[in-house]
């Protein structure tokens, strides 16, 4: 009977490994997408605050108004 067992175990260990290795990746690729989300959204929205005032006083001293 633990002549059974024993190979059993051993392929449950490389299963949990095997998926170990991929929640690993998958952490690594949901961390890169969250940084690159953010990214693309908050740098956007910071260069708007900065710019956008500086765009209006020139288009409105343009305008003449």
């Amino acid at each position: 009977m633990n002549q059974d067992i024993f190979p059993k175990i051993e392929e449950l260990e490389q299963k949990i490994d095997s998926i170990y290795r991929s929640v690993e990746k998958m952490k690594k690729y949901f961390l890169w997408t969250l940084i690159l989300s953010l990214a693309f959204f908050i740098l956007p929205l910071i260069a708007i605050i900065i710019f956008l005032p500086s765009f209006l006083n020139t288009y409105t001293s343009y305008l003449g108004i």
